[in-house]
């Protein structure tokens, strides 16, 4: 017997994923432990290589395929997860470390603000201006 008070609609995710191989342990590379691939030193890592931006436009792909793919049925809010950052070298099934977002030691979580994504989606959108004049053209500039 089914109690249909009880069925609720689920909904899937879709989240970014990203595998990352740096080694973030001591510099002779024989001593790794789960401590090196804490949420502090994956931050580090995520800001020496740039990988916020990389995650960005990654994000931004995203919404636009899910927008067009899923068309009036998406909403960044709900379908979107996030991003994880995979950092293979530190993750380990038996560590009992967690992140805030209940992530194990060596991934990277975040979900950028809807506000932000579609600021980026109506720059892109509106794509870049050419130069005005010859002038502004040889000193580099846009218009």
């Amino acid at each position: 017997v089914v109690n249909p008070e009880g069925v609720t609609e689920q909904r899937v995710q879709y989240f970014v994923a990203d595998y990352k191989s740096n080694w973030l342990g001591e510099a002779d590379r024989v001593n790794t432990h789960a401590a090196h691939y804490a949420p502090i030193h994956l931050v580090e890592a995520m800001l020496a290589h740039d990988y916020h931006l990389q995650y960005h436009l990654y994000v931004l792909a995203a919404h636009r395929y899910l927008r067009a793919r899923l068309g009036a049925d998406y909403d960044y809010e709900r379908d979107f997860g996030g991003v994880r950052y995979l950092f293979v070298r530190g993750m380990s099934a038996d560590s009992p470390a967690r992140t805030p977002q209940g992530a194990p030691h060596g991934v990277f979580c975040d979900r950028p603000e809807f506000a932000c994504i579609d600021a980026l989606d109506r720059l892109f959108a509106q794509g870049f201006a050419e130069p005005s004049s010859p002038e502004r053209a040889t000193k580099g500039g846009i218009a």
